[in-house]
C-alpha cells in the first residue's frame, strides 16, 4: 500500500502493484518531486501524462495537487488493474473524473497522439512522468523521448525517473535538460521543450 501524499486527496490510501515487477517511487521522492513540481508552478490545471505508471502513484498525486487532467499509461495487466483501481479511489475522494487509465505500449499510446498531417494537431501534454523499466535500454529510451517531444505543450515540462547509476538520458534536439537530482538509489532529470532552428 501507498499514499497520497498531499493536496485534495491527501493521506488517502491507494493500491501497489503485487510482486517485485514494477519499481514504485518512493515516499521521500515523490515529496521532493512534487515539492519542486509546485516551485515551479506546473501543476495548476496541468494535463498530466504518466507513462509507465505502474500503480499510478506519480499522476494520482498530480490530480490531488491541482491537474486538471491525468492519463495513466500502463501495459503489464496486473498495473493496469491497479491503476483502474487507483483511479476510481481518488475520482471518488475529488468528486471529479480527473484520471483516466489506458492500457497498451508507451509506444503506440503516443503514436495515438501524434499530429496527423493535414489533419488534427494531435493531443498536448504539460507535465509528463516517466519510469521506465530497469531493462530499457538508453538508445530505446531515446525513441520514446522523440515521440514525447512531439506532443508537449509550450512550456510543458518531461521528468525521467531513473536508476542513479543509469547515465543521462539521450534526448532529442527538440527537449532539453534543465535539471536533475540524485536521491539514494534514484535520479530524476527534469527536461523541457527547446525550439529546434529551421535549416
Amino acid at each position: 500500500m501507498s499514499r497520497i501524499v498531499a493536496g485534495a486527496a491527501g493521506g488517502l490510501t491507494i493500491k501497489s502493484v503485487p510482486g517485485d515487477s514494477t519499481r514504485p517511487t518512493t515516499d521521500r521522492v515523490k515529496e521532493a518531486l512534487f515539492s519542486r513540481l509546485e516551485s515551479y508552478d506546473v501543476l495548476a490545471n496541468a494535463r498530466v501524462l504518466d507513462l509507465y505508471a505502474g500503480a499510478g502513484s506519480l499522476g494520482i498525486e498530480a490530480a490531488s495537487r491541482g491537474a486538471r487532467s491525468v492519463l495513466l499509461v500502463e501495459n503489464a495487466p496486473k498495473a493496469v488493474a491497479v491503476c483502474q483501481v487507483n483511479a476510481s479511489l481518488v475520482n471518488k475522494a475529488l468528486r471529479k473524473e480527473l484520471v483516466d487509465v489506458r492500457r497498451g505500449s508507451v509506444d503506440s499510446v503516443l503514436d495515438s497522439f501524434a499530429p496527423v498531417p493535414g489533419g488534427s494537431s494531435g493531443r498536448t501534454w504539460d507535465v509528463v512522468f516517466m519510469d521506465p523499466p530497469y531493462p530499457l535500454t538508453n538508445e530505446e529510451l531515446a525513441k520514446t523521448l522523440e515521440k514525447v517531444a512531439m506532443v508537449l505543450e509550450h512550456g510543458a515540462m518531461v521528468v525521467v525517473e531513473r536508476s542513479s547509476r543509469t547515465a543521462e538520458p539521450l534526448w532529442p534536439a527538440s527537449m532539453e535538460k534543465f535539471a536533475e537530482k540524485k536521491y539514494g538509489e534514484t535520479r530524476l532529470w527534469f527536461a523541457e521543450p527547446v525550439e529546434v532552428a529551421a535549416e
